[in-house]
């Protein structure tokens, strides 16, 4: 596999700076036969100059085009074939079944918003038409839709090395939007990047899109000047809440600050309600567990807190989950940062004094092992920081709560989160009503009676929150709202026919809904 570890700029491979970095095996710590030469500051300047070149032309094709660059990613996402899928697996120590679902997951994402952009809902269009002899003023002909926002900045993830990284969800929607790319690649797996970015190139070039589209960037520390470069005007990143804060700072002290759209970090509450416990308690114990080690619990959406109230059946469900958990096996971490941070994680939890650890092997060697803590309740009702924290692995925390009034007020002492689930019975549901409005204000998807680490990419999935799980609780990084982050609405008033966008002119050449004073349809005007 040829691997050349040049930056993208403007359809060019620069590698100027004389500073390489490199690619290792996950498992092994073996480094592979990959050089990757950091951005320097000029490169990062050309990424970013060479998008805010596209930008113009790429924003002024038509939908369909852009939907045709999107499918033509998906069609060259799929061709990737088993070298790809086995160096994926090499630098992450993601088996090749993940990969492989992953790729179909990252394709898929791509054609579903080729979709959206055939649809066309994604303009908004809205129009008022003038009422000259309206009293006692007129009404000026007025006509809205969305256009993209300009050249976006996207941080690689490092948990999904493809569904969340190069051509993943932020450059999906970037791209929909008709907003041009400069995507800063994660060091973690440096040359899956290059091989995702070369078949987003190709397909670029098979469908005409204007040279600078996308870009990519390597480097540690190349991040800020992206941000703050002026021609960058939206930001998409997953990662820590420490790494996402810092961006959205910079992003908001520039002369022109521009919007962050960060997932950060998120504990993901289950709670777990009584007549469920009678019922199927075991079974949930088994669950559980197995949501908690999935993928080494390196997801955004792990489960790190359960919340019970205390009886007889949350006893036994605490004493099944503690022995489930010590029988699981270690698994492989993504690198060794990211061992290094669980380690962390795991040393804060055991040194507190109100926290106290249930099960689990002793954390030993390279790889990770699952572990379950039990945390006085008080750390919830007095918002200790600690528990709040997520602790990236294969760990969960367990809270019990006296009655349903402790119980609502741990709730509130929660940060914004994902996800919030449910484990319940009808009865259950008819008892703690109460909960759900605490739990609409806390989380961006609201669970019954499943486990958030699966997320669906469609129309209706909200992947965010409120802070700290995102930085902005009003978007969502999965789903075809997504595009959205990277819209702006623009109104055209007393336009004539002919300078208007298509989504607004009076024959709606596009067939698509739009809002025409007042009341949705299709028709011509």
């Amino acid at each position: 596999m040829k691997i050349l570890g040049h930056n993208y700029t403007g359809g060019t491979r620069r590698g100027e700076s004389g500073v390489y970095l490199h690619s290792y095996d996950a498992t092994s710590g073996e480094r592979l036969p990959y050089d990757f030469v950091q951005a320097s500051p000029a490169e990062v300047d050309a990424a970013a100059l060479a998008a805010a070149s596209a930008y113009p032309t790429f924003r002024a094709l038509p939908a369909v085009k852009r939907a045709a660059f999107l499918d033509a990613i998906a069609d060259e996402l799929d061709a990737l074939g088993d070298d790809f899928v086995s160096l994926v697996t090499r630098e992450t120590a993601l088996p090749a079944g993940r990969i492989q679902g992953e790729r179909g997951r990252t394709s898929g994402q791509m054609r579903l918003f080729a979709n959206v952009l055939r649809r066309g809902d994604f303009y908004g269009a809205r129009i008022d038409l003038a009422q000259p002899d309206r009293k006692p003023l007129p009404r000026v002909d007025l006509r809205q839709c969305k256009m993209g926002v300009g050249p976006v900045a996207v941080f690689g993830a490092s948990n999904f090395p493809l569904a969340f990284s190069t051509a993943g969800g932020d450059t999906a929607a970037a791209l929909a939007a008709g907003c041009p790319v400069v995507f800063k690649a994660h060091s973690g797996h440096m040359a899956t990047a290059e091989c995702v970015a070369d078949a987003i190139i190709r397909a670029a070039e098979q469908t005409g899109m204007p040279k600078g589209v996308f870009n990519m960037i390597y480097g540690a520390g190349v991040g800020e000047a992206l941000v703050k470069h002026p021609a960058i005007q939206a930001v998409g990143f997953t990662g820590s809440l420490k790494g996402g804060r810092a961006l959205c700072d910079m992003a908001a002290a520039r002369p022109q600050p521009i919007p962050v759209f960060a997932e950060m970090s998120s504990i993901n509450p289950v709670l777990v309600l009584p007549e469920a416990l009678k019922q199927r308690g075991a079974s949930v114990a088994n669950e559980l567990a197995a949501s908690v080690v999935m993928g080494c619990g390196q997801f955004c959406t792990n489960p790190g807190l359960v919340i019970g109230i205390r009886s007889p059946e949350f006893s036994s469900f605490i004493e099944k989950l503690a022995g489930l958990m010590g029988d699981q096996p270690a698994q492989t971490m993504l690198n060794a940062g990211t061992l290094h941070s669980y380690e962390k994680g795991l040393a804060a939890l055991h040194s507190h004094k109100a926290i106290k650890h249930l099960g689990g092997q002793a954390q030993d060697g390279e790889q990770a092992r699952p572990q379950l803590f039990q945390a006085d309740v008080s750390l919830l009702l007095d918002d200790d920081e600690l528990l709040q924290e997520e602790v990236f692995g294969p760990t969960t925390v367990l809270v019990e709560v006296a009655d349903k009034a402790e119980l609502i007020k741990a709730l509130h002492g929660l940060h914004g989160q994902l996800t919030a689930t449910l484990i319940a019975e009808p009865v259950d549901l008819a008892a703690f009503a109460e909960l759900v409005p605490v739990l609409e204000q806390k989380a961006g998807r609201l669970l019954l009676n499943g486990y958030p680490t699966g997320v669906e990419v469609c129309d209706a999935m909200v992947h965010g929150g409120p802070y700290p799980a995102t930085s902005d609780a009003r978007g969502t990084s999965v789903g075809t709202l997504a595009i959205d982050r990277f819209l702006r609405p623009v109104c055209y008033q007393n336009y004539p026919d002919a300078l208007l966008p298509q989504a607004l002119r009076n024959a709606n050449p596009l067939g698509i809904q739009r809002l025409l004073n007042g009341c949705s349809t299709t028709q011509a005007i």
